[in-house]
């Protein structure tokens, strides 16, 4: 049922329709700010970034070939913008060989976590280190993805992300936010 209403959508974005335009950016808006809002991590970029997305969606939707839902399609123009409107902003990684603080691991497995600390945390990551720990971690790609997406190694991708796990530790470690991590 749904698979057809976004069928009729598309039908309708092809044919140049200003309210299936209107009805699919209602329908996927909140969801891609989102993304863009994680990836950017700044709300005005991420508006920005979103308006572009769709432009390009909507520029595109005619060779939107049914091989993934309509969602994943529009997502995957979505990430691509984000990481354009990153790239103009040099984003850069780090070396491989840059030293990690050690942060000693607790024995404790928390019921609850407090969803805003980690948010806080992953706002504070320098933008090579955010930007793959979202595609990873929150946006389900695999490390091979990210390296094609970023043109980066493999390897480069494992590291970022794994450099972005001990930052986020790290932060909440050093910002006292262990106790408000488990409220």
């Amino acid at each position: 049922m749904d698979q057809q209403r976004d069928l009729d959508l598309v039908t309708g974005c092809v044919a140049g329709l200003r309210a299936a335009q209107h009805r699919l950016y209602q329908k996927y808006a909140d969801a891609m700010y989102n993304i863009c809002c994680r990836m950017t991590n700044d709300s005005e970029a991420a508006s920005e970034v979103l308006q572009d997305a769709f432009m390009a969606v909507f520029e595109k939707i005619a060779t939107y070939n049914h091989q993934s839902t309509l969602g994943a399609w529009i997502k995957k123009i979505v990430i691509h913008k984000c990481i354009d409107y990153i790239r103009l902003k040099k984003m850069s990684f780090a070396e491989i060989n840059e030293s990690i603080t050690a942060i000693p691991e607790t024995d404790e497995t928390p019921v609850h976590i407090n969803v805003d600390v980690i948010r806080e945390a992953i706002s504070q990551l320098p933008e090579g280190y955010r930007l793959v720990f979202t595609l990873y971690a929150m946006e389900g790609y695999d490390h091979e993805e990210i390296a094609q997406i970023l043109k980066i190694s493999e390897q480069t991708s494992k590291s970022q992300y794994h450099r972005a796990k001990g930052k986020i530790k790290e932060w909440i470690y050093k910002n006292g936010q262990m106790e408000a991590l488990y409220n």
